[in-house]
């Protein structure tokens, strides 16, 4: 078993004052740094995924705005791999598999953001490709959706989300509950 981090898309468009600011990413950040710490520490792969939008209408992470930049909460180190995504799944049009395999990582620890799109998304095909998953779910963060007029609060999509994705996908834990027991 070797494992590795996966930070998706934690980028200052997501927190106040960013073009989609989410619910809860200041707390989420403070959770993904306090595992990014523990994988530092500890000399742990980790890979540093952030979205730049390739779509002409896109609205957030624009090419060469400040907020397409990865937040300072969990701003990669030089020597940390930065993926470049197009898309809610981390491994589409990407490297990442390649590089995970490369690195003969069989464990995959995610955090990050939006929980409802690109955290589902990997994380699902992570399991698909054979990885075991840990998400650790309040370093996650969403937003409040709607569907035909009804308006679906961002703790309630959290919340759901995140129960679809425990036991088969990957296993949900806390911050606290990761770094007490791994």
């Amino acid at each position: 078993m070797k494992k590795a981090l996966i930070i998706i898309d934690i980028q200052n468009d997501y927190f106040e004052n960013g073009a989609m600011p989410l619910v809860g990413s200041y707390e989420a950040s403070e959770n993904a740094r306090l595992v990014l710490d523990r994988f530092r520490a500890d000399g742990e792969p980790i890979i540093h995924i952030q979205h730049i939008a390739s779509k002409p209408d896109a609205t957030f992470f624009l090419p060469n705005t400040s907020g397409a930049n990865i937040h300072v909460n969990a701003e990669p180190l030089e020597q940390e791999k930065v993926i470049i995504k197009h898309y809610p799944n981390s491994f589409r049009e990407t490297g990442l598999f390649d590089y995970l395999k490369n690195m003969n990582i069989t464990d995959l620890v995610i955090c990050g953001m939006m929980t409802h799109m690109c955290v589902d998304t990997t994380t699902r095909a992570a399991k698909d490709f054979g990885f075991n998953c840990i998400l650790i779910g309040d370093a996650c963060a969403t937003r409040d959706l709607e569907l035909n007029g009804q308006k679906v609060k961002a703790k309630e999509v959290q919340l759901s989300f995140l129960a679809a994705l425990n036991n088969f996908f990957s296993n949900v834990k806390s911050t606290k509950q990761y770094l007490d027991k791994g």
